[in-house]
């Protein structure tokens, strides 16, 4: 039976870094951060950081003695992750968490994702082949669906602008998606490593809630104890503009097409159900759209 309890996180000072670092220091997990060298990022006090060079070489000495390590340096960091998972194989690391906490390599997203997810894909594939070398090393994806809280109260153009206290429902508002939320990504980096065994060399299903705007607009108008403002928009009109803002090679198209697959028709964005996820295995907690609204409305208020 394999046993985790070093472990090492890539990319701790991020929006997912912060509070998986944190939740993993609650588990009781030793964790370490390993960072570049010119890296001004701040980390919470009490964790060990290693400040090292991204060579193969470096990192493997930077990365020896660890059980596992864990990367959360996003799409900017993606074509060096190869190196990493080199290093986290010749230093002995017996798990290596994949960059994805996304809808995984079998989501069907629209043509303009296509070289976001080959590069992904890279990542997965490289780790894979490895694995399939060496037998005690071994990789787990985890796929979250939408990362619910943070989302909501990071971009308005999800539905919700929380200091305003008004929303867009998108079309007729009741097509459900899954998200997991900040708590819920830490708590499946936690069970993966706590479930090394039946984790391994695969993408993990996480999920904290399946939902509808709908739903969520009347928890935020039951938290907020007033009506909110709404409005009324169509997925039709992101999708257009999306993909105009792509052709023309301006920003903002992303964004767009995200909450167009979120919002829009055929129920795309259902990772799985909560029997058909690895939710239980990895101990997240099912929550409620109040419950979702709960954790918005106190990052907002922070």
């Amino acid at each position: 039976m394999t046993v985790i309890k070093k472990v090492a996180i890539f990319g701790a000072a991020g929006n997912f870094g912060k509070p998986i670092t944190a939740g993993l220091v609650r588990a009781g997990f030793e964790v370490t951060i390993i960072t570049r060298i010119t890296s001004d990022s701040i980390f919470p006090d009490g964790v060990p950081v290693i400040r090292t060079g991204y060579t193969v070489e470096k990192l493997t000495t930077a990365l020896s003695g660890q059980d596992a390590a864990i990367s959360v340096i996003g799409p900017a960091g993606l074509s060096i992750q190869t190196t990493i998972i080199d290093a986290a194989a010749a230093a002995g690391v017996k798990r290596f968490i994949v960059d994805d906490f996304g809808w995984g390599p079998d989501f069907n997203s629209l043509p303009e994702f296509r070289d976001i997810g080959a590069q992904r894909r890279v990542t997965f594939d490289h780790a894979k082949t490895l694995s399939e070398a060496n037998p005690s090393f071994t990789y787990t994806g985890i796929i979250i669906g939408n990362p619910i809280d943070w989302a909501i109260g990071r971009f308005p153009l999800m539905g919700f602008d929380v200091r305003k206290r008004s929303a867009v429902i998108y079309d007729n508002g009741t097509e459900e998606f899954t998200g997991t939320t900040l708590e819920g990504i830490a708590q499946a980096v936690i069970g993966v490593l706590r479930h090394p065994d039946e984790t391994a060399n695969r993408h993990v299903k996480a999920r904290s809630i399946q939902v509808s705007q709908s739903q969520l607009l009347d928890a935020f108008q039951r938290a907020t104890g007033q009506p909110w403002v709404v409005q009324r928009g169509a997925t039709g009109d992101l999708l257009e503009s999306g993909k105009k803002k792509f052709q023309d090679g301006i920003n903002g198209w992303i964004l767009e097409l995200l909450v167009y697959q979120l919002f829009g028709p055929g129920g795309r964005c259902i990772v799985a159900s909560r029997e058909d996820s690895d939710a239980d295995l990895l101990e997240i907690k099912e929550e409620s759209p109040d419950d979702i609204v709960r954790k918005v409305l106190d990052s907002i208020a922070t």
